[in-house]
């Protein structure tokens, strides 16, 4: 079994389409198909389903692509730790984040790692904090800027960046927006503007509520911070959010959320264990801590 074998696997897999995986890798489709049929031979097992408009991962290509990934990893991890100790960091960062995540200015923080290593290639995904311990844990992300959804694991460790209150956000007009601060109880049976189950803020209220022993519906929901406000702006409902969200439309009401206990809106930085931790990933949290950013 060969490296390209796999890389072209993975490629496959990602882009669900052989010519689109084939563009991106820079070679012929009739030379990334017959990769594909020469690693299947190997393995003894289709690993794509085929149609005309896409392919699918088989039971045998699902299983093969969680370990081809981290092959891959590992190999770049190789090549990053030889260059790192000739003194250059070199190779792919690949980090994860939420939207507007408290304690760290991402777009900032990566000026300034690009400044200092240039020759490394940055990719960024945004998505939920569930999604992004998913992604660092199997290898695919070198960290990521998140909620913290759990305790470290062997897989999975949690440097902290920001701990905050939590706030209701509503329209001046709001019946609520003379309050000096409001409990669960207080907003209960309001219509909630709020975002995807696996955000960050989403995953602090809902356990913030579920403390209390309140239950609320989430009418609207987004996945974006300007469509959240934009919505509470127009008095179409309330949201719970961080602090430092406040900040982010002057216009509205900001109060805070009293009665959760030890409820708490918790930033950290996902890393891999100590030992699996990248050149570049180790450089990036280094510019972090000394805020160099």
């Amino acid at each position: 079994m060969e490296l390209r074998h796999l890389q072209h696997f993975v490629a496959v897999a990602e882009d669900q389409h052989f010519t689109r995986a084939a563009e991106r890798l820079m070679v012929s489709q009739s030379g990334l198909s017959a990769s594909i049929r020469a690693l299947e031979r190997e393995l003894r097992a289709p690993l794509f389903v085929r149609t005309t408009r896409r392919v699918t991962l088989t039971e045998a290509g699902r299983a093969l692509l969680s370990e081809a990934q981290r092959i891959l990893a590992q190999v770049r991890a190789a090549h990053e730790a030889v260059a790192a100790v000739q003194g250059v960091v070199r190779g792919t960062l690949s980090v994860g984040t939420e939207q507007c995540i408290a304690g760290v200015h991402v777009a900032g923080l990566l000026a300034a790692f690009r400044r200092r290593h240039p020759e490394v290639e940055i990719r960024l995904r945004q998505t939920g904090s569930g999604a992004l311990g998913e992604e660092v844990a199997a290898g695919r992300l070198d960290l990521a800027f998140a909620y913290r959804t759990q305790p470290d694991t062997d897989q999975l460790r949690c440097a902290p960046l920001a701990t905050e209150p939590m706030y209701v956000l509503c329209h001046p007009d709001h019946p609520l927006a003379g309050a000096a601060a409001l409990t669960p109880e207080d907003v209960a049976g309001e219509v909630f503007v709020d975002f995807h189950p696996d955000w960050g803020p989403r995953r602090a209220t809902d356990v913030a509520f579920a403390g209390a022993g309140v239950r609320r519906t989430v009418a609207l929901e987004v996945n974006d911070v300007h469509s959240l406000l934009d919505l509470v702006d127009e008095n179409l409902g309330v949201a719970v959010v961080p602090r430092h969200f406040r900040h982010k439309r002057e216009a509205l009401t900001a109060l805070p959320l009293k009665g959760t206990g030890e409820a708490a809106y918790e930033t950290v930085a996902l890393l891999p264990p100590p030992q699996a931790t990248s050149p570049a990933a180790r450089a990036l949290m280094a510019l972090l801590e000394t805020g160099s950013a």
